[in-house]
């Protein structure tokens, strides 16, 4: 079941608008941001949810203020990590008795893990990322990764081998760094919007199955570690 609601950000930004999908008694909660240029309802977001949903875990997904508003150039970084920051709160306080997890497509876990480093938002039991946005097109680097040290909680970085933002061989050194902390997970073939080739002999229903048996075992797995029920 999917339903809307809402999540005031701040007096200056006002509200945006917010999903609920949840099924049957979810055992954790995920806040769930959408990326730069598509909004929390594309139909990424919308499958990714559902498929949670049906395997325990409650998606909370909420719309940065630029889409909210029918925008395409996304809000200024404070902006972003204190709605991500506002999310986290809402979903809280609607599931108190829920463990709380959070992060996003692309750039929507980014601004997730740099609301939690730099303050801005209490570290969940753990971040989410699906496809981490290491550098931009055709100009690697590992500068957005530099906050990630500063994340106390562990984090699950889920990405495609075809990922043109996420050069592997750059993501595994920061991802090693973090230690117990960080969980790469390898989908063969994907990009950053986790679309497969054809001749891979996958199909997206594949990778949809994929990314959400992953989330979930590794949800449970830290709610199992934390003594939280499951």
């Amino acid at each position: 079941m999917t339903a809307a609601h809402s999540v005031f950000v701040s007096d200056a930004v006002g509200s945006v608008p917010a999903l609920l999908d949840v099924g049957n008694a979810p055992r954790a909660v995920l806040v769930l941001a959408h990326g730069a240029g598509a909004g929390m309802e594309h139909a990424f977001m919308a499958r990714v949810a559902h498929d949670l949903a049906a395997r325990g875990l409650a998606v909370w997904r909420y719309a940065f203020p630029y889409t909210a508003k029918g925008g395409r150039r996304p809000d200024p970084r404070p902006v972003l990590t204190a709605t991500a920051a506002a999310a986290m709160a809402a979903a809280a306080a609607r599931f108190p008795n829920l463990p709380l997890f959070a992060g996003g497509k692309s750039m929507g876990g980014r601004m997730t893990s740099g609301a939690v480093a730099d303050g801005t938002a209490p570290a969940p039991r753990g971040l989410v990322f699906l496809g981490f946005p290491l550098h931009p097109p055709k100009k690697p680097g590992v500068a957005r990764a530099e906050h990630l040290r500063d994340v106390p909680c562990p984090m699950l970085f889920f990405q495609g081998t075809r990922d043109a933002l996420a050069d592997l061989e750059l993501l595994r050194p920061q991802t090693d760094a973090l230690g117990a902390r960080a969980t790469l997970h390898i989908c063969e073939g994907a990009d950053h919007g986790f679309a497969v080739l054809k001749r891979s002999g996958r199909d997206a229903e594949a990778v949809f199955a994929e990314l959400a048996d992953t989330v979930t075992a590794w949800v449970d797995g830290i709610c199992r570690t934390d003594g939280a029920h499951v």
